[in-house]
């Protein structure tokens, strides 16, 4: 995997379409490259990274839901909160992750 993006801002945190709230994120992107020609591999594709999270004012019902991340300049990556601690990570299709995997 090649980190092909890093980034921070303030976005909106978003379940089914819904708003939850503004969060502060930090994003690092990362594409698997065929070795030796560093050819991109289409589908391989990783997001890490966290959000500002309160335990105490965001839900624990929103660890490993799908949620997703309309970052700064209005891009939206599907995310999943892994803890309470604000951590995110995500696998998929593209830097635009489906929801159906």
């Amino acid at each position: 995997m090649k980190l092909v993006e890093e980034s921070a801002g303030v976005g909106e945190l978003m379940l089914n379409g819904q708003v939850l709230r503004q969060v502060g994120y930090r994003i690092s992107r990362y594409q698997g490259v065929v070795e030796g020609s560093g050819l991109p591999i289409p589908g391989l594709h990783r997001v890490e990274g966290s959000i500002d999270f309160d335990p105490g004012m965001d839900s624990a019902g929103l660890t490993g839901a799908a949620l997703a991340l309309r970052l700064q300049d209005g891009r939206v990556l599907g995310i999943t909160l892994v803890g309470n601690e604000g951590r995110i990570f995500s696998e998929g299709h593209g830097p635009m992750r489906c929801f159906c995997c």
